[in-house]
């Protein structure tokens, strides 16, 4: 448990600071026009994606993940944060890693990480494969 200072109140996150988000981007899953018989060491979509992303993702945890089973929607992405709304997404583009990024960045500002519709990028609105409701901490 972290030592707090006994005039620091805890009532909660400070003003502005937003939760950590974890972008969970699987590597595995191959393109539709990709050949069955496509050499090894061809990048698949996902692969693609998460290489663009790790450079970029300041304040962003990116992981690689064997596999979301979105496997028809390549590339596929899920958004986590502590007391969020989790978002498995499919069809992100995996050469935009900023528009992602963006994305993620509005997910981590929004309450429960619902971003209003009419502030959502398309990958918000028709990327959307399944949303999981928040985890409960135990009492």
């Amino acid at each position: 448990m972290p030592i707090v200072p006994e005039d620091v109140a805890l009532t909660g996150p400070a003003p502005n600071v937003l939760p950590p988000v974890t972008l969970h981007v699987c590597v595995t899953c191959r393109a539709a026009e990709t050949a069955a018989d496509a050499p090894a060491d061809d990048l698949r979509p996902g692969r693609r994606l998460y290489e663009g992303l790790v450079s970029r993702a300041e304040g962003i945890s990116v992981v690689p993940v064997e596999c979301l089973g979105v496997c028809r929607r390549p590339a596929s992405v899920a958004l986590s944060a502590p007391g969020h709304w989790t978002y498995v997404l499919g069809d992100a583009a995996p050469d935009d890693p900023d528009g992602l990024l963006g994305a993620a960045r509005l997910y981590a500002a929004a309450p429960q990480g619902i971003v209003p519709w009419r502030d959502r990028p398309a990958l918000l609105k028709k990327g959307i494969v399944a949303r999981i409701p928040p985890i409960s901490q135990p009492e």
